[in-house]
């Protein structure tokens, strides 16, 4: 097996971007991207989608190709995934991919996991749960039932909320203990690379990246979103704590450091999920990429 996909993986604006354009230039390769919020062509400065000069330097794939207004799910984004790179593989036999949404990453590398068909009325039961006592319930409920799934999804996402409950209470076994039951077949081998830093620099990073999406006009981005607040594209950190500030029920400086935490706390849940993944090779985030090619190298 000739062809290699690279994958780099880590915690928000740990710099994998900046890491992928120099592999990508390195191995003369092109980029996928899974990062489930940059699919979006409405959602640009929320969601840290790479500058015009780093789209410039490498060919990106999966970047603002959908709109808010399609569902795209992670089983389409995983057919579209291995037919680009059964494409790109034809060109050059390694190729790049790069995000921090684990569950993408998983579903190109392995395949997605078979779960049991749920009866509607559990779903519905679940969504007029949240409308009536918050979303705060079904947290403290996936906490006691299923504490890696707690630990590793967007708990603040209620659509990832209600997919891991509804699991739960339609076969009384936890959303995590479906996963990673079979691994699908692949025509390249993978060798994934991770960037880590210690916790406060990741959370310093995470905080000047915020006041940078704020100066560079966030908060108009999301005026104009705010009318489809509803949709599942729009559920996410940067945004939804914005519509709280326009519905009244944040201020703007709350609403600001709320983004902060909830960043702070995805990046943590990133962070849970990829160190269960004993396949992957740490270095730190200032590492020489020199050191990192000679090391990817040696592996191919």
């Amino acid at each position: 097996m000739n062809n290699t996909l690279i994958t780099i993986v880590g915690a928000t604006a740990i710099g994998k971007t900046a890491l992928s354009i120099k592999l990508a230039n390195y191995f003369s390769s092109d980029i996928i991207s899974c990062d489930s919020r940059q699919f979006y062509k409405e959602m640009t400065i929320g969601t840290a989608v790479p500058e015009p000069e780093e789209l410039a330097a490498a060919k990106h794939h999966f970047i603002q190709n959908r709109s808010i207004f399609d569902d795209y799910s992670v089983g389409e984004f995983e057919k579209d995934a291995i037919a680009k790179l059964n494409e790109l593989f034809n060109k050059n036999s390694i190729q790049i991919m790069v995000g921090g949404s684990g569950l993408y990453v998983d579903a190109v590398l392995k395949g997605l996991d078979e779960f049991p068909k749920i009866p509607p009325q559990i779903r519905k039961t679940l969504t007029q749960q949240i409308e009536k006592t918050g979303i705060e319930s079904l947290q403290n409920e996936l906490k006691k039932v299923d504490i890696d799934t707690y630990n590793t999804i967007a708990i603040d996402n209620p659509h990832r909320l209600i997919r891991a409950l509804e699991i739960y209470r339609a076969t009384g076994k936890t959303y995590a203990s479906f996963k990673n039951k079979s691994k699908a077949k692949r025509n390249f081998k993978s060798i994934k690379i991770g960037l880590t830093a210690e916790r406060p620099v990741v959370y310093n990073r995470i905080n000047r990246r915020v006041d940078i999406m704020i100066k560079n006009g966030l908060i108009e981005e999301a005026k104009k979103l705010y009318p489809y607040k509803e949709l599942n594209a729009l559920q996410t950190v940067g945004y939804r704590e914005l519509f709280h500030y326009f519905d009244g029920n944040f201020t703007k400086e709350f609403a600001i450091e709320e983004i902060k935490k909830n960043s702070r706390r995805f990046a943590k849940r990133q962070g849970t999920w990829f160190r269960k993944d004993p396949n992957i090779i740490w270095f730190d985030f200032q590492e020489n990429p020199q050191q990192i090619i000679k090391k990817i190298t040696d592996k191919l």
